[in-house]
């Protein structure tokens, strides 16, 4: 794998699963869902090696999981790594917050690869604006009961639980809101796949949640606390996205620049044109700049949950992604069109510039942290 994909970030160690990232990948088909790909790296090790000391609640390892997501992303694509990338950045170290029986073994069975997660926050009537979601938990005593619509959701149809956001009282207070570990199989639970051929191999689809009832140890961790532990780990989403768009862009890039040089053009190749060779550079160093801000931020994400950091790397990310792949399409003509190119990647890639945080909000969140982007620009040190 590329030197500029998955060049090891600070606050990375060496593991030694039983076996390599390779050999647990390389036994399954190319066109392995996402859940069977969970499976194979639970199986194998390659999960909890994405934690300091395998536990989720240490923080993420951003070169284990730059490693996993580059070698996922590069045999299986976009919508496998999707239903890898957002349970192991945001799905599981929420869970580990729990401290019942139930999500405990949720948590140790996720981990091994026996089952799949999904994370149920974004709701039917309010997309990403969670503090307008309508999902509802109602508690009475011992019992919980869940009504409501979350749309969009990763693993959806393969999940055996589906960790979901839901609201305590009205308002939007941070407060109002709380995680219910909802089992796939409870009465009450309905799936049905996305209306998307391209997200397939992800499991994606809607879940519809009527009149659930659930014992009050289907909670995860205190009553409230639903908005500041999601606010806590997106930051580890958004890294996890911005390392799986280097090394998307760098796959892309290297397949384009192989076909760039190979197609005659005049007496020479594509690759010779002029004009050509300078977009394919601003497409490198974009992508150099997005690894740049990777291997700045990846420890205050990882180690503290710094928000604006994380924004950062989600706003970098969705530009990058798009203007690389747009490219980089362009230049396969025709050809892009065919059924599994370039084309259909870059549809795809359009969720980089959206899930997590549309750029718009990053940006915003951005924006509200001007005085403090600016002085960490400030220069350092002695002048000579």
């Amino acid at each position: 794998m590329s030197d500029l994909a998955i060049r090891a970030l600070p606050g990375t160690s060496p593991e030694t699963p039983h076996v390599t990232l390779d050999g647990a990948l390389e036994a399954l088909p190319p066109e392995a869902s996402g859940a069977e790909v969970w499976s194979a790296l639970g199986g194998a090790g390659h999960l909890a090696a994405c934690y300091r000391d395998g536990d989720p609640r240490r923080g993420v390892r951003p070169g284990a999981l730059a490693r996993l997501l580059a070698a996922t992303d590069a045999r299986f694509g976009i919508p496998a790594t999707l239903s890898v990338s957002v349970p192991l950045a945001t799905t599981l170290p929420v869970l580990a917050t729990g401290t019942t029986p139930l999500a405990r073994r949720a948590l140790r069975e996720a981990l091994a690869g026996r089952v799949t997660t999904a994370l149920a926050a974004t709701d039917a009537t309010a997309g990403t604006d969670l503090s307008a979601l309508h999902t509802a938990v109602h508690l009475d005593g011992d019992t919980v009961e869940v009504t409501g619509e979350k749309q969009w959701i990763a693993n959806a149809t393969t999940a055996a639980w589906f960790l979901v956001l839901a609201r305590l009282r009205p308002g939007r207070h941070f407060t109002s809101f709380t995680w219910v570990l909802v089992p796939a199989d409870a009465p009450g639970v309905h799936v049905r796949p996305a209306d998307s051929s391209l997200y397939a191999a992800s499991g994606t689809g809607h879940v519809r949640f009527e009149g659930v009832r659930l014992t009050a140890g289907h909670l995860v961790d205190r009553v409230g606390m639903g908005l500041p532990s999601f606010a806590r780990h997106i930051a580890t989403e958004r890294l996890a996205g911005a390392l799986w768009g280097v090394a998307l862009c760098r796959r892309v890039l290297a397949d384009t620049r192989s076909r760039l040089a190979a197609r005659a053009h005049g007496e020479a190749t594509l690759w010779d044109n002029e004009a050509v060779r300078q977009r394919f550079a601003a497409c490198l160093v974009r992508t150099q700049e997005l690894h740049a801000l990777c291997e700045q931020f990846a420890e205050p994400v990882a180690r503290r949950y710094d928000t604006t950091a994380a924004a950062t790397l989600k706003a970098a990310a969705g530009a990058t992604v798009g203007r690389v792949l747009g490219d980089c399409a362009q230049w396969w003509g025709a050809a892009g069109f065919a059924d599994g190119s370039v084309q259909q990647t870059r549809a795809q890639a359009a969720l980089f510039g959206i899930g997590g945080g549309a750029t718009e909000v990053v940006l915003a969140t951005l924006a509200d942290s001007a005085e403090q982007v600016l002085a960490r620009l400030e220069p350092r040190g002695d002048t000579p």
